[in-house]
């Protein structure tokens, strides 16, 4: 591949607290757009795009140093993103990003429930840090880049407290309440089998996005973790669940929904746990989960055999702990990440049964479009692998705005105020961990960048200087 690109690699030490070393190459560069994913293999930095991929209702965009290349956004568009990013004039990439919920519903040409905001944005680093147990993988295009985020590592000053959390109001319970109802009698109807319905949550500060990062992931156990920005969306949060993963020739789904209380004191969360097990409402609506995502994983993967696995297990996810299985298949070599990508997304456990029918309700009976939420933070490797992480247990910044967005499995037999707790359960994994963003340390950061599609779109990348 003549004329491509290649990183300049190196491996240091291990560092000792990979999340602080993450978190501290992340606050030097907050002025580059970044990604720290932690994954299966670790957490990993990603800063400053050589290339990006964002797309809209009306196109998808690819911008690299040298210009830009728009084409309209469609299914296929999706299924082709492997060679639009193969034509990036870089070797042996890690692409990163975030997919938002609406793309399912532009994919499926349900353009009414879309609005103008993009969907879509991956994007290839200028510089990447991977920290594994034995060693540290440092990768950049430039070595100037390299030396400096080896320096930023081996200096390492003491890293201060994360500070202090702050307390967040409640919000909207009564109209919560009224759009479970509204759910359950259209449940009722015959229209679908279950639906997530999400309620908002105003954060009233500005939130330190990096030291939230490190307070709530080191009370947290999540599936995996992330905090980033790009163009507009800034964000950070603990996932319980995956919704692909793509490996060694297996894409593999984990459905996580039916959900208690995790306090942390064994005397009460066992008893809980056992109550989760035996619930028919909680066991219905995890089983019905499971059965899509058996279907479209053997949609994929036609002639392949679909195994669970796992089935039904407890898993501790902060401050709940929720039914969890694992769906896998044979990946067909004729087929790709982005086809499996395509098959099962948003989780069945974020949009519902059928999931038509469920992007309906939603866009019916929540005030706003998710955005990220219940969308996925992920990675894509040129040689074809994935990990996407489902987007929950998130505080999000967007134009000066901060927020938290937290949901609940509906059913026929749901009880709109158990449902109304189970939101503030899981509401306690990230809003106890919030840390307000300091003054001095609001004054050196980008704030109230314009989120249109124009402003992502319009311009080839550049480097941040």
């Amino acid at each position: 591949m003549a004329g491509h690109r290649k990183y300049h690699e190196r491996t240091i030490a291990p560092v000792g607290d990979p999340l602080a070393a993450a978190g501290l190459l992340v606050a030097v560069r907050q002025d580059r757009d970044h990604v720290c994913y932690e994954g299966p293999e670790g957490y990993a930095v990603a800063v400053d795009p050589v290339a990006e991929v964002i797309a809209d209702r009306r196109r998808l965009v690819v911008r690299t140093d040298e210009g830009r290349r728009t084409s309209p956004f469609s299914a296929e568009a999706l299924r082709g993103l492997p060679t639009l990013l193969d034509e990036v004039s870089v070797d042996a990439w890690r692409c990163y990003g975030w997919a938002g919920f609406e793309l399912a519903a532009a994919r499926d040409g349900m353009v009414e429930l879309l609005d103008d905001e993009p969907f879509l944005h991956l994007m290839i680093p200028r510089v990447e840090v991977r920290f594994h147990a034995n060693g540290t993988l440092l990768r950049a295009l430039d070595v100037a880049d390299l030396d400096a985020v080896q320096a930023d590592l081996e200096k390492a000053p003491p890293v201060r407290p994360p500070g202090q959390p702050t307390p967040v109001d409640d919000w909207d319970a009564e109209g919560y309440l009224y759009a479970v109802d509204r759910a359950m009698r259209t449940i009722r109807s015959g229209r679908l089998q279950k639906v997530i319905l999400s309620r908002t949550v105003p954060v009233a500060f500005p939130v330190d996005l990096p030291a939230t990062y490190r307070l709530g992931r080191q009370a947290n156990t999540p599936a995996r973790s992330y905090l980033l920005r790009l163009g507009g969306l800034a964000a950070t949060g603990f996932s319980p669940e995956t919704v692909v993963e793509v490996a060694r020739g297996w894409v593999t789904t984990q459905p996580v929904a039916g959900t208690r209380a995790r306090t942390g004191h064994e005397d009460i969360d066992e008893p809980l746990r056992q109550e989760l097990l035996t619930d028919p409402k909680e066991v219905y609506e995890h089983a019905i989960s499971v059965k899509v995502a058996v279907d479209e994983l053997a949609e994929l993967c036609p002639g392949a055999p679909v195994e669970v696995p796992e089935f039904m297990a407890v898993r501790q996810r902060g401050s709940v702990q929720h039914l969890a299985s694992t769906v896998r298949s044979p990946l067909a070599a004729t087929s790709h990440a982005w086809d499996a990508f395509s098959a099962l997304f948003p989780a069945v456990t974020t949009s519902g049964v059928p999931k038509r029918a469920a992007y309906e309700v939603i866009h019916e009976l929540e005030p706003s479009a998710r955005g990220l939420y219940g969308g996925a933070v992920l990675t894509y490797d040129s040689d074809g692998a994935m990990d996407a992480a489902v987007a929950l247990r998130t505080v999000y910044q967007r134009d000066g705005r901060t927020w938290l967005q937290v949901g609940a499995g509906i059913v026929g037999t749901s009880l709109p105020e158990r449902e109304l707790t189970e939101t503030r359960e899981k509401l306690a994994t990230i809003a106890r961990y919030l840390v307000a963003e300091r003054p001095d340390h609001a004054a050196g950061e980008r704030r109230g960048q314009p989120s249109t599609a124009t402003r992502e779109m319009g311009q080839p990348c550049s480097r941040s200087v």
